[in-house]
Order: C-alpha cells, then sequence, then structure tokens
C-alpha cells in the first residue's frame, strides 16, 4: 500500500502492513530541511522513537518508520510539521520535536481523519496558542499546558503561573508581553522580581540601582534578548519603556497602561504580594510566576503565593494555570530531575507554604 502526505509537507512516503504493525518510509525531499528535521546524530529521530515507541531508521533523505500502526501514523505527522517549520528556516532541536508530539496528538483529536474524509475539506490544524514577535516571529506553544497558559493570558487581566523550573512560565510570559508591546496594547514593561538570595549570601554588591539588581533579575533579560533586537532592548530600558526593577520598588505606585511581570513570585511575603496586586491601574494586565518547591524565604516564613492564588480562586478576571513536571520543556532530563524531586519530598524549603 502506498500513500503520499499532502503536498505542503513535499514527503512522499509508501507503507507496509504488517502483523505486528506497519513499516512507512518518508522522503524530505528538501535536503536542508531534511538535515534539520533529523539533527546532528540524528538526535531529533531518537527523541523521537523515544517519545513514541517506534524505531526509526535514517538513510540520506528517507526515514523509515516501524512500529503500532496508530504510533507509526503519529510520527509521520510529527515529520511532517518539522518538515514545515524547517522549510521556513526554523532551527529543530529536541524540544522542537516534543512540541510536535503535543500538537500533533491535540490536532488528531480536534480533527479526525474521518471527518475529513467526509467533507472532503483540508483539515483546519490550527493548532496550538503562539505568540509574534518582530524577532522571534511566530513561537508555539509546545504542549497542551502551555496552550492553555497563552489562551488564558489572552482573556485575562491577571494571572497566576506556578509550576517547576523549565516549564516556560516566564518565558512564554516575557514574549506575550513583548507582543502586546509591539501591537500597542500596552504602553510599557514593567519586569519585577524579589531580590531573595536562593539560599546563600552574596554580601554587598556595588554600582547603581541597576548594577544592584541586575544579578537578581538576569532570566528577564535573557528572555527579553529572545524576544526582542539587542539595540532596542537597550533603547526602551533607557527611555523607560521596559522597566526591570526588584519587588521593593513596586511599593506606593499605581502601574497603569502597562504589562507588569512578577517572576519567582513564591519568594514573596504575604504583605508584599498584597502590595504588588494592588498596584494595578486602569488599561494594565499582571502576569506572577512562581515555583511553589523552590521557595528561599527564612524558615517559618509564610509565602505569600500560595496564598494568593487560593483567596483569589474564581475570581472574575484572574486565571490560574499549573505546571508540572511533565510540562518541562528545557531539557528531557531536567524533567527527570524534576519529577524525582517531586516524588521524593527532598528539597523542600522550610519557608513553604501550606
Amino acid at each position: 500500500m502506498t500513500t503520499r502526505l499532502s503536498e505542503p509537507s513535499r514527503l512522499a512516503a509508501s507503507v507496509q502492513a504488517s502483523i505486528e504493525g506497519i513499516e512507512k518510509t518518508l522522503t524530505l525531499e528538501d535536503n536542508r530541511a531534511a538535515s534539520l528535521v533529523i539533527g546532528n546524530y540524528d538526535q531529533n529521530i531518537a527523541h523521537l522513537e523515544r517519545r513514541l515507541g517506534i524505531v526509526a531508521l535514517v538513510n540520506g533523505n528517507q526515514i523509515s518508520l516501524r512500529g503500532a500502526r496508530e504510533s507509526v501514523e503519529h510520527a509521520a505527522r510529527v515529520l511532517e510539521t518539522l518538515s514545515a517549520s524547517a522549510r521556513r528556516g526554523r532551527t529543530i532541536g529536541t524540544g522542537d520535536v516534543d512540541g510536535a508530539v503535543e500538537e500533533t496528538a491535540l490536532q488528531r483529536g480536534l480533527f479526525p481523519e474521518r471527518s475529513e474524509a467526509k467533507s472532503g475539506a483540508p483539515r483546519d490544524l490550527s493548532g496550538f496558542g503562539h505568540v509574534t514577535t518582530r524577532k522571534r516571529g511566530v513561537t508555539k506553544a509546545r504542549n497542551a499546558a502551555q496552550d492553555s497558559y497563552l489562551r488564558i493570558l489572552a482573556r485575562n487581566e491577571l494571572v497566576f503561573a506556578e509550576g517547576p523550573a523549565g516549564t516556560g512560565k516566564t518565558w512564554l510570559a516575557v514574549g506575550h508581553a513583548v507582543q502586546l508591546l509591539e501591537a500597542g496594547h500596552v504602553e510599557r514593561l514593567i519586569l519585577s522580581r524579589p531580590a531573595v538570595e536562593a539560599g546563600e549570601k552574596i554580601g554587598f554588591l556595588p554600582g547603581d540601582m541597576r548594577e544592584k539588581v541586575d544579578p537578581y533579575l538576569r532570566p528577564i533579560y535573557d528572555a527579553l534578548y529572545d524576544f526582542m533586537e539587542g539595540r532596542l532592548v537597550e533603547r526602551a530600558l533607557q527611555t523607560g519603556v521596559i522597566e526591570v526593577a526588584p519587588l521593593a520598588f513596586m511599593r506606593g505606585r499605581t502601574l497603569s497602561n502597562a504589562l507588569v511581570l512578577l517572576d519567582e513570585a513564591q519568594n514573596t511575603s504575604s504583605m508584599q504580594m498584597k502590595m504588588f496586586l494592588t498596584r494595578l491601574g486602569e488599561g494594565s494586565r499582571m502576569i506572577i510566576t512562581g515555583d511553589p518547591t523552590q521557595i528561599d524565604l527564612p524558615p517559618g516564613q509564610k509565602s505569600g503565593f500560595g496564598e494568593a492564588v487560593a483567596l483569589l480562586a474564581g475570581v472574575e478576571g484572574i486565571g490560574h494555570v499549573k505546571f508540572g513536571h511533565q510540562h518541562v520543556v528545557r531539557h528531557d532530563l531536567v524533567r527527570r530531575i524534576v519529577q524525582a524531586y517531586e516524588e521524593s519530598g527532598v528539597g523542600q524549603p522550610q519557608g513553604r507554604s501550606s
């Protein structure tokens, strides 16, 4: 039996059925795209094998897939999605493979082939939500949790995002903020973190205010430079269009027509969180991110983050997204590390709220 995938994919496929499953061979006709999809030392294909439980053999531009029919068909859809991204000039890593696996699984559920066969119309593969900035273009969610996060950000004026490191909660929040700024929906970005050492004392820091707080806010800067050109970031910082400041500098202010992001919010006290939430002014939106398993407050001090999530649950205009270890996109090993810590209970700080 021979099949051919849709014309835009430029993939030719032949399928041979067997009792144990099927074998399907795909030919990627664009050499450059094929190289990006396969990855260095076939790393992307190896990752796809692990994710879907199939066997994949690479021979030049041909990829042979063997396994259960559903898994092989799923892998073919993933390769079609990755090939389309590669032809648009996007680099492909194992994180992109994970995203394509999640997205094509969602598309399969929303648009089953039997519906397509009845209507004769092509499927609407809108897939996961995305943010679009001038520098990065379209940046799509990599899993259902990130997709839900982006949709909740679009619908609510205040959003809480909690979860472990590596889930993209801060990075996507900054991308969403830059998108709103470039579209003119807000006039400025205010990005903040509590200046709390991560379990160690670093002593006196020399320099002006920005130089003193930069070490605490470096992850936010890194995300900004991912979504904006460096010269534009520096100009926006100099003109006040983007303001990066520690939480303590928020007291007494009313923040209007702005996107306000508070990162590492698990290190806020109850009073600090109340102070920050009441800064919200007309035309503004707030995003508050935190990881309740990494609280660096003094022993016995309650985190205001979990308390605020519980107190404001169900309030109209407030959204809440919770990520787990299964949503880590930084590196597959990070996901396994987070899972091991969650299951053992080791490393939970004494200051953690109940």
